[in-house]
């Protein structure tokens, strides 16, 4: 018989709130929640901020490409792992999540050169970043765009470096009922980490879904 968990299940629903609350928002990181919640733009969980820092930290990173900047909960992650001379680059299309994200990075009082916030498309932006030059690329966009951010991503990686989507959730992947095109993007970029030779990478089941891969 099997004595695992079912979706949805009273254990996997306490699984999640002790991730999400194993490492609790500070005063700042709150304040940016709050902001985000009301722009609506949805702010990165807990969980899955705790990782992101906890990977900028492995790394010892000190050049990081966001795509989506929010209202800058996960830069605020970011930076947090990041090297104390370390520089995150910050990619969105939505003038108000800057300024947003600008209150967010002032009150954690980092310097205004630690982030560069870029106002465009990531896919007009990325191709004109430096290749091999980045530790650790985050994207947390319109999935629909995902496959197309997901070769130029990898270009900007150095050997080792990570590459992390969000929002790639394991249900909604392997849900053949879903046919939308938001899933059928996270479906491709999800079949392309898997096959891709040149990444190790894993689906952590934290926030709405992390897929991340190590650059071998």
């Amino acid at each position: 018989m099997n004595s695992g968990t079912h979706a949805g299940s009273p254990a996997e629903a306490a699984d999640a709130d002790l991730v999400d609350g194993y490492v609790p928002d500070d005063e700042v990181l709150a304040a940016a929640r709050a902001r985000s919640a009301d722009l609506g733009c949805g702010p990165l969980s807990a969980g899955a901020g705790a990782t992101l820092r906890f990977l900028a930290t492995t790394l010892r990173a000190k050049a990081v490409v966001e795509v989506g900047t929010g209202a800058g909960v996960s830069g605020l992650c970011l930076l947090g792992g990041m090297v104390d001379d370390g520089i995150l680059t910050s990619i969105d299309i939505e003038p108000e999540y800057h300024r947003a994200a600008r209150t967010a990075f002032r009150e954690a009082g980092y310097a205004p050169g630690r982030t560069r916030l870029i106002m465009g498309r990531a896919l007009d932006v990325l191709p004109r970043l430096t290749p091999g030059g980045y530790d650790l690329v985050f994207v947390d966009s319109a999935p629909v765009e995902y496959p197309s951010c997901y070769e130029k991503a990898v270009s900007l990686l150095r050997p080792g470096g990570i590459l992390a989507f969000h929002n790639v959730s394991g249900s909604r992947v392997t849900d053949p009922s879903r046919r939308d095109p938001d899933t059928l993007a996270l479906r491709e970029v999800a079949r392309a980490f898997r096959e891709d030779a040149r990444l190790v990478p894993a689906l952590l089941p934290v926030g709405g879904g992390l897929l991340v891969a190590a650059i071998a």
